[in-house]
């Protein structure tokens, strides 16, 4: 009998691994993918969706067109996986047996975990938060443009330094760079978590005019009174303001016991192995690993 592996998760993780394990197994293995929405995103585009550099559409496509033939996708979303019986169940009741799972359920954004952060501020971490984001930027015509990041871990850190260059740019050619300030409210001593790439990226900042403010972790967002405020003590006022929201594991990491209180899957950095289980594998974002969560990341993880 082939191999029954399940992958759950269509993202860049679950769609490499689903693909070699396909290619490796061939038919000695039978792979699903099981995934809510059946389309993938690139993710990395929504910061120039943000800034009106591309068009949303072009961000996604049908998972079914990525993944190798053979390879089964089930469009749903799982709900729970039970690693002793070896069976996902799924949000309409049905179940999936398999003798092998991957988890590629990535992180899920919580902005509600900031008072006041959904309400008074914008992201470039969905494609809809792009979206809006992009039409905030088209309204504005000058002020305080605050850049912040409101918990770690998230997904690429360097999105956040990215995205102040590039609406530094994006202000200077619409002629308002004069009537606008940008400021990255970072939560460490310095721009970036590498401190040699902080060298690098920090002289050029203040060769643009970007502000750099250290030791800023957020507290809270006070959308009435335009302000941001850190656990150190410090408010800013802001008249645009970009946060990073908090990320956490997904409920079914949660809700079927194999991960810490914030959802994220204890994993050997060796096997990718979860921890106590010898037939569950986790790549990508999902994992407790303190390494970065990126695309790049999971494209060395799945060979």
């Amino acid at each position: 009998m082939p191999a029954k592996v399940v992958v759950l998760g269509g993202g860049v993780g679950g769609t490499l691994a689903a693909n070699l394990l396909a290619k490796e197994l061939g038919r000695d293995g039978a792979v699903t993918v099981v995934d809510p929405t059946g389309m993938h995103h690139y993710q990395p585009g929504y910061l120039y969706l943000a800034l009106g550099q591309t068009n949303g559409r072009w961000l996604v496509r049908d998972e079914r067109t990525l993944l190798r033939r053979g390879v089964d996708l089930v469009v749903e979303k799982p709900t729970k996986l039970d690693p002793e019986a070896g069976v996902v169940q799924l949000e309409r009741g049905g179940t999936i047996d398999f003798d092998y799972a991957v988890l590629a359920t990535g992180a899920r954004l919580v902005p509600d975990q900031v008072p006041g952060l959904l309400e008074g501020s914008y992201e470039f971490y969905s494609l809809e938060g792009a979206q809006r984001l992009r039409e905030a930027l088209r309204r504005f015509k000058g002020g305080r443009i605050r850049v912040g990041i409101a918990g770690i871990p998230y997904k690429c850190p360097p999105a956040p330094v990215e995205f102040v260059f590039m609406v530094e740019e994006y202000l200077r050619h619409r002629g308002i760079r004069d009537k606008s300030e940008i400021t990255l409210l970072s939560p460490l001593n310095r721009a970036f978590t590498i401190e040699s790439a902080s060298k690098v990226i920090q002289p050029i900042m203040e060769q643009r005019g970007i502000e750099l403010t250290t030791f800023f972790n957020v507290e809270e967002v006070d959308p009435s009174a335009g302000t941001v405020s850190s656990l150190e003590g410090e408010k800013t006022e802001y008249d645009l303001l970009v946060l990073v929201p908090p990320h956490r594991g997904q409920q079914l990491v949660i809700d079927s016991g194999l991960g810490d209180t914030s959802g994220w899957l204890p994993t050997d950095k060796h096997t990718l192995q979860v921890d106590g289980h010898d037939r569950i594998f986790a790549i990508g974002d999902a994992t407790n690993l303190p390494i970065s969560k990126s695309g790049s990341t999971a494209h060395f993880e799945a060979p």
